[in-house]
């Protein structure tokens, strides 16, 4: 889910012509921020707009430096990340002195996992069912909301950029910005346009590590998965669906590092180490070898 988000932050951002490797920072601070507020005031939800608060206040120094400024878009946003990497835990740490994280999150302050009807006492009628019964009770239920809403963005995605104006003009300024301006479209405005979307949805990622997937924030969470989803965007060709597929994989990796551990072939073990790395391996190998 989080790689999902951030894929397709990166995919507004950049087909907009503007480059963004300060995913992993803007994450980053909207994971801090969504479970600061959540702590302090009891409600995941007033934690959820934090942390899309903060992730496009960080957007938008990015918007300033490369589309105002037309600064170095790389080095903008390493830049993003170093600020994030270190705010975040002096930000944590001044707040609540528990070594650069936030105090544990529990009841309103975390998004619940959303369950069906029949889902938890499956139906015998469903269970005879087979594999229906099964997807039915025990696949689509159990998640949070924020789960639902990465997969429903994905079509949505794909229907603003290839089938309204607005997502016509964006592609159109990311690969001849000179024929938009020609045209009396502004480029400076739709590109702020996309990389405050790409705010919105790395908001929605880091919201979604701290107060879903964790219960509150602690040091470098996003673990690097904002150039994981870097990668899979690049993997994707920069499109909707194949955005979806990539970070699946991506995904079924990382749960492979965590479920199977230890794993013995004969008498040779294969350490935790090397399965937990898997999908930073594919993340070297596709941009090594697969991007053509």
């Amino acid at each position: 889910t989080p790689l999902l988000f951030a894929c397709l932050a990166g995919l507004f951002s950049e087909r907009s012509g503007i480059f963004d490797i300060g995913l992993e920072g803007k994450m980053l601070i909207a994971a801090m921020a969504s479970g600061a507020v959540a702590a302090l005031t009891g409600s995941v939800w007033m934690g959820l707009g934090a942390g899309i608060v903060a992730s496009m206040s960080f957007a938008a120094i990015h918007g300033i430096a490369s589309i105002t400024f037309r600064g170095n878009q790389l080095i903008s946003g390493v830049a993003i990340n170093f600020l994030a990497a270190g705010m975040t835990v002096v930000i944590a740490q001044t707040w609540f002195a528990q070594g650069g994280r936030t105090p544990a999150l529990s009841g309103d302050a975390r998004f619940s996992n959303v369950t069906l009807p029949g889902a938890e006492t499956t139906i015998r009628g469903i269970q005879q069912q087979g594999p229906v019964g099964q997807v039915y009770s025990e696949l689509i239920p159990g998640h949070s909301i924020l789960v639902y809403a990465a997969l429903l963005i994905v079509p949505l995605t794909w229907w603003i950029l290839f089938r309204t104006r607005f997502g016509l003009r964006l592609r159109a300024v990311g690969e001849n910005p000179a024929a938009v301006d020609t045209a009396g479209i502004s480029v400076v405005a739709l590109r702020y346009a996309a990389v405050m979307i790409c705010g919105v949805l790395t908001g929605l990622a880091g919201a979604y590590l701290a107060t879903a997937l964790s219960a509150g924030f602690v040091k470098d969470m996003s673990a690097g998965r904002g150039f994981i989803a870097l990668a899979a965007l690049i993997f994707a060709k920069w499109r909707p669906w194949h955005a979806l597929y990539a970070c699946l994989l991506f995904g079924f990796l990382d749960a492979i590092g965590n479920r199977y551990q230890n794993i013995q072939l004969g008498e040779f073990v294969i350490p935790v180490q090397f399965m937990q790395a898997l999908p930073y391996i594919l993340t070297v190998i596709i941009l090594a070898g697969f991007v053509g």
